[in-house]
């Protein structure tokens, strides 16, 4: 292996802080399975034939490798020094994201299977390794174009076209080793509960044993703020109710994102620890009344933006952690409060930023991958392991206290008829599983379109309508109350009737603007969905867009009766012109005028609720 810099080395998990911990990004073995036949040919025991910078997939400039060509799956290989003051601790092997299904095998012995290419996962090989020698960990990662399987934009065809972009294959989040203690806490459950003052702290540990005790301390800059304890040989998940004084009390909001500091440890039954974990809570709720969607209270119009988490020349891993942070600074610069985190599961050090920072966010599923499978009325078959991947996604990211909402499917498009399809059961399975993982926040079924479950805590429409009058005639409300819905592309009914709930525009926009085409040709035409596309009629110059943008926006920010919108989107991607800043991340507009148009007054934030 070589001496060059590691890429990513900073600890991807910050609300669950061990300082025992080495990265294992870099430089792996790697080699392409174009048949998916290197079980029977050798590959998990001989050397691989190439070199891959790992945490970048292999479709990335970054990783070394730069194949964009379809890989039916892909080897991983490396050799590593456990280190030797771990003697006596399970070692855990981590992994952010592998895309899609992965087998990985320690010593030549299956230590992990896992199916999803935005879930984490985890492989104890603790009975593989000895403290200060070896180990050499092997990973086969499969990746069909031809199974029906959550891809998010990833396109299954060759050329990135439209709003489809270049394939993630393999590894792309951080590979990383842990030593715990024999007993441990696997997981901390941090539930806020505004209105009582309390911040309750459930811990799933790795077993119940006789005398040992959870202990929760929760700070700030001036010293302890809250402590608490409880018997840990009891419950499988004991918890800590910790009650936080009034004088002490910061509630986490975009203007002041306040995090207090937290730690965990489980003691002995002699009061000796047995493990301790750092993390942070931000004390914050979120509510529904009417129509309207609170924030500790209170009317937030949300101001958010599309941001689909690619980058040039390493797709949808982030270069750096400062480019992490640089995206949600772009967004606040450009006026933004907040972002939906569009068709991929972001990784945790930018939820970690988000909480950081005051950025209110939308988490969400990569879930396309299913659409026009089956015949008209059953177009779009998601499989059992959506659910599977999603409740990973659920209990990897509720701490987070910038995610504002759950959003588990993004545009399905299928019409409403007589009969009962998968479409239904996996949609309303994956309500159903995010409200018992995280009762604290609101919930959309499906993101525009085909929204299936009548009780839906929020209901959205998406809209691309360019003339801003044709749009204010669009989004207008109904006589009897009813907003603007989605119909399917062929004009079917594919939403179940409005309920009163909460409502907001979560896609419009994506006004195609691109300067370099402009100056080539001066016109909206010559230009395609291969090289250079967004919606409508791209517009003549840097005028004509802001025109748009201050007309669309105008219509949704004069409207008391819609709590936010979602503006497609933050960046161009690829050939997709349509973003604020340009691929690169450079600018392509003038940024301050599109904030003065963002912080004109919103209607929704008058206090009047009557609506």
């Amino acid at each position: 292996m070589n001496d060059h810099p590691i890429p990513r080395p900073e600890h991807p998990r910050p609300q669950l802080y061990r300082p025992e911990w080495r990265c294992l990004n870099g430089e792996w073995e790697f080699e392409v399975d174009l048949g998916d036949s290197g079980l029977e040919r050798g590959l998990r025991t001989r050397e691989l034939a190439e070199r891959i910078t790992v945490p970048f997939a292999p479709e990335s400039e970054l990783s070394g490798i730069g194949r964009t060509d379809f890989m039916e799956a892909v080897w991983y290989a490396r050799t590593v020094d456990v280190p030797a003051g771990w003697d006596g601790h399970r070692v855990l092997l981590h992994f952010g994201a592998v895309d899609h299904d992965a087998t990985v095998w320690a010593d030549d012995v299956e230590v992990a299977r896992h199916r999803g290419g935005f879930s984490s996962f985890t492989a104890d090989i603790t009975e593989h390794v000895t403290a200060g020698g070896p180990v050499r960990i092997v990973v086969r990662a499969r990746d069909s174009r031809h199974d029906a399987q959550a891809r998010g934009k990833q396109a299954t065809w060759y050329e990135n076209s439209h709003a489809q972009y270049t394939r993630t294959t393999g590894i792309w989040q951080t590979v990383w080793l842990e030593a715990v203690p024999a007993q441990h806490v696997v997981r901390l459950q941090l539930t806020p509960d505004l209105a009582g003052r309390t911040l309750t702290v459930g811990s799933r540990l790795s077993g119940n044993h006789a005398g040992h005790e959870v202990v929760a301390v929760l700070s700030d800059a001036a010293g302890t703020v809250a402590e608490g304890r409880a018997r840990a040989d009891l419950d499988l998940a004991p918890s800590v109710a910790l009650a936080v004084p009034d004088d002490r009390l910061r509630p986490w909001n975009p203007q002041d994102p306040f995090l207090y500091d937290l730690v965990v440890t489980l003691l002995d039954g002699d009061g000796a620890e047995v493990d301790r974990v750092q993390s942070y809570a931000g004390m914050r709720s979120v509510a529904v009344d009417g129509r309207a969607l609170l924030l500790n209270g209170e009317p937030v119009f949300q101001r958010l933006v599309l941001d689909q988490g690619y980058w040039p020349q390493s797709l949808m891993t982030a270069p750096s952690d400062a480019d992490l942070v640089r995206d949600i600074e772009l967004g606040l610069r450009a006026g933004f409060n907040g972002a939906r985190l569009h068709q991929k599961v972001f990784e945790e050090r930018y939820l970690y930023h988000a909480d950081r920072l005051g950025y209110l966010v939308w988490g969400e599923f990569g879930d396309w991958g299913v659409r026009g499978l089956g015949v008209k009325g059953h177009n779009q078959q998601p499989t059992a392991s959506f659910v599977t991947q999603w409740l990973e996604v659920l209990e990897r990211d509720r701490n987070h206290p910038s995610i504002v909402g759950w959003c588990p499917l993004n545009e399905t498009d299928q019409a409403l008829h007589d009969r009962i399809t998968v479409l239904d059961d996996v949609t309303r399975a994956m309500f159903l599983a995010t409200k018992l993982a995280d009762p604290t926040r609101p919930v959309i079924d499906a993101s525009g379109y085909s929204h299936r479950v009548p009780e839906t805590d929020v209901y959205d429409s998406h809209s691309y309508e360019q003339d801003p009058e044709a749009f204010r005639e669009q989004v207008a409300w109904s006589a009897d109350g009813s907003p603007y819905v989605n119909l399917s592309h062929a004009g079917d009914v594919i939403s179940v009737d409005y309920a009163g709930q909460p409502y907001f525009l979560s896609e419009f926009g994506g006004i195609w603007w691109d300067p370099d085409a402009a100056a080539r040709d001066g016109s909206g035409d010559g230009e395609d969905a291969y090289t250079s596309w967004g919606y409508g009629t791209r517009v003549r110059d840097e005028e004509g867009f802001h025109r748009r943008f201050e007309g669309l926006t105008g219509v949704l920010l004069a409207d008391p009766r819609m709590f936010g919108y979602c503006y497609t989107q933050l960046t161009d991607v690829m050939q997709e012109q349509n973003g604020i800043y340009r691929f690169d991340r450079g600018d392509k507009l003038d940024v301050e005028r599109v904030r003065k148009a963002q912080l004109r007054p919103a209607a929704y934030e008058d206090g009047d609720r009557r609506y």
